[in-house]
């Protein structure tokens, strides 16, 4: 009975999937679970209410059960190098989420369930198939690092110049042909 236990590292193993005890572990804070075979989540995983930093990269994940929604208190997100094609709307439950990574995914449309997340800070969606960025990508004012470097963007919304806190713009590998007038207003850049 490990009910008190608060980190739990599982990283670089040959899971396929998350063993059921650990989804009754309610104190549990940080779970790494980096570096296994994961092709999906149990709908369990939002009975994790207290976790703080979920550590998912390089998994075989497809999709991402809606429960993950119920995971308030989460300070960040690693999901890079898995297999999805995009997000359950419930993803914007998570509004205090300062750090989500996406990278290395295979998703073509933004995903705009990020919109909500209104604490972003560092948003990485680098190595995926992203064509476009919707204008509402400047209502994420709290971000400071936005990583779209490897994807298929033509063109950026005059609306990242709203982003007024941000300090690194990757945008490297994509179609761009110009960068909009806009960007003059990210004052705190110092990455581009």
């Amino acid at each position: 009975n490990l009910k008190n236990l608060q980190e739990l590292d599982l990283s670089r193993n040959s899971l396929k999937e998350l063993p059921k005890e650990i989804l009754n572990l309610i104190n549990l804070q940080n779970l790494d679970l980096d570096n296994n075979q994961i092709t999906e989540l149990p709908k369990e995983i939002g009975n994790l209410i207290n976790l703080q930093k979920l550590y998912l990269y390089k998994n075989k994940l497809t999709e991402l059960p809606k429960e993950i929604g119920n995971l308030i208190n989460l300070q960040k997100l690693i999901l890079n190098k898995n297999k999805l094609t995009e997000l359950p709307k419930e993803i914007g439950n998570l509004i205090n989420l300062p750090i989500l990574h996406l990278s290395n995914n295979q998703i073509t449309e933004f995903p705009k369930e990020i919109l909500n997340l209104i604490n972003l800070q560092k948003l990485n969606l680098s190595e995926n198939s992203l064509k476009e960025l919707p204008k509402e990508i400047g209502n994420l004012i709290n971000l400071q690092e936005l990583d779209l470097s490897e994807n298929s963007l033509k063109e950026l919304p005059k609306e990242i110049g709203n982003l007024i806190n941000l300090k690194d713009l990757i945008l490297d590998k994509n179609k761009l042909k110009e960068l909009p007038k806009e960007m003059r207003n990210l004052k705190n850049l110092q990455e581009l």
